[in-house]
């Protein structure tokens, strides 16, 4: 990594359940490619992806009725590591 280059964030909380329906994770809303390319799919890439989480995290909450899976989830702050 370069000196001053900034970490890359992830929106991972740790629960990785992967909903058979929609292929989306229950605990960030990624998909299985978006994890596993989330480090090479570049800036924009994340970007695009993180702009679509609230709304799959809402859908993903009104499947499954529960009100935790909620957009606070998205102070993507964490670094990778």
């Amino acid at each position: 990594t370069q000196p001053n280059a900034m970490p890359i964030t992830s929106p991972c909380i740790k629960v990785c359940t992967i909903d058979g329906r929609t292929s989306w994770c229950l605990g960030c809303g990624r998909t299985l490619q978006e994890i596993t390319g989330w480090v090479k799919m570049g800036e924009e890439g994340r970007d695009k992806v993180t702009a679509d989480l609230p709304d799959r995290m809402d859908q993903l909450a009104k499947r499954f009725n529960v009100g935790a899976l909620k957009n606070e989830r998205y102070e993507y702050d964490r670094p990778i590591g």
